[in-house]
């Protein structure tokens, strides 16, 4: 028998011949360095299973009602999203419809859907504990944007660590996912409070851009300031003292949607499934000097 679509509309179970990827703008696409790890894992577990990866990118509603038709007409058989389109209701749709459909975050409390995700509220909290180990007691937050339920887990973790210490915590700035967020959200926690000696950023990027801040008005990483940062990508390697980071097992999460969404469809269940992944800690030179 022809595995795929054919299968499925007979109503027999079947393994998925084809899986679609919803993946960023390709604009986004290359500069992040998440995405392509993700794929990476995903790729590898398709392909030892004999499965195709089929890529789509929409950035408008437009392009996501396109996108709904042309999973109708059954081209793929099953769909991991790596990012959730702006059109409501689009992935809870395709489940109602029978299509096996698995995201790489967390959805929102009203959706019931698969997924598999980081324990980003974990993940904020142990960089914080890390810092509050390394003797640091004016610790700041360079935070994602609020409504990014990735960022806002982290901002948590961070405010839960430094209740628990009885320590301040609302030495807090958002700002966008990158470096020169990261960089301006530090000027203005600075301005707040001239003696923060510890920065816990919500990405890696930004504490980059974070470090700099602090670099340029003469301060020592991590003698003045410790910093930590949180994906441990290659950035974090590369800065100068290199970044202490929390590492988010990206290519497992990849293989692990892979495997679920593969096994969803070669079992015809539709009852949604959740795994959260452990983050584990980098420490790196930008936190491992405690503050005399």
């Amino acid at each position: 028998m022809t595995l795929g679509s054919a299968a499925h509309r007979n109503g027999v179970s079947r393994v998925a011949a084809s899986v679609g990827v919803v993946v960023p703008q390709p604009s986004s696409l290359f500069s992040d360095s998440v995405v392509p790890r993700l794929l990476r894992g995903i790729g590898e577990e398709l392909s030892a299973n004999g499965l195709q990866m089929v890529l789509f990118a929409p950035d408008s509603r437009a392009e996501v009602s396109r996108l709904d038709h042309y999973l109708a007409c059954g081209h793929v058989d099953a769909l991991i999203m790596l990012t959730m389109p702006e059109a409501e209701g689009f992935p809870a749709g395709l489940r109602s419809r029978g299509m096996p459909v698995v995201l790489g975050c967390k959805p929102r409390r009203d959706l019931d859907l698969s997924f598999v995700a980081v324990d980003d509220q974990a993940g904020g909290r142990r960089a914080t504990e890390h810092l509050i180990e390394q003797g640091r007691r004016r610790i700041a937050h360079v935070a994602g944007p609020e409504h990014v339920l990735s960022a806002s887990d982290r901002t948590k973790g961070f405010r839960e660590a430094m209740w628990k210490a009885a320590l301040r915590s609302d030495l807090v700035e958002h700002g966008n996912l990158d470096r020169d967020a990261g960089e301006m959200a530090m000027s203005r926690l600075l301005s707040r409070s001239e003696d923060i000696d510890a920065v816990f950023a919500g990405s890696d990027v930004m504490a980059a851009g974070a470090m700099w801040a602090v670099q340029v008005l003469g301060r020592r990483v991590p003698d003045d300031v410790a910093i930590i940062g949180f994906d441990d990508s290659p950035i974090a390697a590369s800065t100068q003292p290199p970044l202490s980071s929390v590492r988010q097992p990206i290519e497992e999460m990849g293989r692990e949607m892979a495997r679920l969404v593969v096994a969803m469809s070669e079992a015809g269940v539709m009852a949604s499934q959740q795994l959260i992944l452990d983050p584990a800690l980098v420490v790196r030179q930008s936190t491992c000097q405690a503050r005399r």
